[in-house]
């Protein structure tokens, strides 16, 4: 009988022990903590991104209107020319011999001409006098017109031919830089129906454009106007700025993918843009400045019922909701976007205002709070109406048990120790 009280007390006694101890080792792990966040003050904006390439703003294909072989070739790659600068030059032997032929033909056709002309005169004379017939007086002078509009017509020949000439000769028509050479030396150009080019020349390197191609899903938010930023391969590190300046209308489409090219300048006074370079591109669609925001995290928090065992909250109400709604109409002087819209009216009456809900800790309580929201970029939220800078809101909850598994795994005798103090000397 005494064995067997001795065994219930000796049972008794481990229950306890072990609820005490139940007690000491999980009342922590039950424990968490809320993180915490204030709303701030900053800059907002939804984009677009792209891709395209970088292109001088003005490039000039300098061609031929004469056929022939390349003589010389005055310029290379990356030369920088002025207007009016020999960039190359025709082999010009067979003009030459075309326009000392051509002068020859008009000096007897001028000769021709001052013998008719005299043979005219005399049979004038005869005519007037009524030594020959009217016939042999209209031969004179038709004899004599052919001979002047045979002048005409072989000087406009020569002109012709001194012209081609001149075209030997291949300019530079504007100042800028070499970006290709299509030539050499010794190389035929046959200029017939398309005029060969034999050189890319563009005029600033130092005004770029980007070609962006914007998918058709997003072109509809993209406006001349807007902010963009891009980066290439070759800079890494630098963000490079730009406006957009057109948006073109013809759409180009590959594999059924339907894009459209939007122009975007580029300062380039650096000359880090070369042409051809692949771009990364950003096109701020709707910009705000100076305006509440919060965290996109504490718009989507949602507590649950665990938390009510260490805080006091307030569940929301249909009558909540109601009276957030009425008060939004009525407070703000007619200021529908509230006192935390400092940024510009115009650029925030396009955005779409959402309502949502975010959670307050004030001491050892969790409220609810309606606001309306705008601008939302993934990370942050703009918040035209409902929580001040002051507010303390939550956007999510760390549990100490997670905390203490993690201080029990650094400390555990099965990991290998750092040496410290004296011990840890150089070997």
């Amino acid at each position: 009988m005494k064995r067997s009280k001795l065994i219930i007390i000796i049972i008794i006694g481990l229950l306890v022990i072990g609820g005490i101890a139940y007690f000491m080792f999980h009342k922590d792990g039950n424990k968490v903590e809320l993180i915490t966040e204030k709303p701030h003050y900053g800059d907002i904006a939804t984009s677009v991104t792209a891709t395209g390439k970088i292109q001088p703003v003005d490039t000039v294909a300098v061609g031929t209107q004469v056929s022939g072989t390349i003589q010389k070739v005055f310029v290379d790659f990356n030369s920088v020319v002025k207007k009016g600068q020999l960039l190359a030059q025709i082999d010009q032997s067979l003009l030459i011999a075309q326009v000392q032929q051509i002068s020859a033909n008009l000096q007897l056709a001028k000769n021709n001409l001052s013998y008719q002309q005299s043979n005219f005169n005399r049979q004038n004379e005869l005519y007037k006098a009524g030594g020959i017939s009217r016939a042999d007086y209209e031969t004179a002078k038709n004899q004599y017109d052919v001979a002047k509009d045979n002048v005409n017509s072989v000087a406009a020949q020569l002109r012709s031919v001194q012209k081609s000439l001149s075209f030997t000769d291949i300019f530079s028509p504007i100042d800028g830089t070499v970006l290709t050479r299509k030539v050499s030396e010794g190389q035929t150009v046959a200029a017939s129906l398309n005029t060969p080019t034999l050189f890319s020349i563009a005029k600033d390197l130092t005004k770029m454009q980007v070609q962006a191609s914007v998918d058709e899903a997003d072109v509809g938010n993209v406006k001349v106007g807007e902010n963009a930023s891009f980066t290439v391969d070759a800079f890494p590190d630098d963000v490079f700025k730009g406006t957009v300046i057109e948006v073109r209308l013809q759409p180009t489409i590959s594999s059924n993918v339907v894009t459209y090219t939007t122009i975007i300048n580029a300062p380039n006074d650096d000359l880090k843009l070369k042409p051809g370079m692949t771009a990364n591109i950003i096109i701020y669609t709707n910009e705000i400045k100076n305006t509440l925001l919060i965290s996109a995290k504490a718009v989507a928090f949602q507590p649950d019922s665990t938390l009510g065992k260490q805080f006091k909250f307030r569940k929301l109400s249909l009558g909540n909701k109601g009276k957030h709604k009425g008060n939004h109409t009525g407070n703000n002087n007619g200021n529908k976007y509230g006192d935390n819209a400092k940024s510009n009216t115009k650029t925030m009456d396009t955005v779409d205002h959402k309502k949502a809900i975010v959670w307050r800790r004030v001491g050892d309580s969790i409220l609810p709070k309606h606001i309306r929201i705008g601008l939302d970029d993934d990370i942050n939220v703009q918040v035209l109406k409902g929580i001040t800078a002051q507010d303390e809101i939550i956007t999510g909850v760390n549990s100490l048990k997670q905390s203490k598994s993690t201080k029990a795994t650094e400390s555990s005798p099965f990991m290998p120790k750092r040496g410290g103090g004296g011990g840890g000397g150089k070997r």
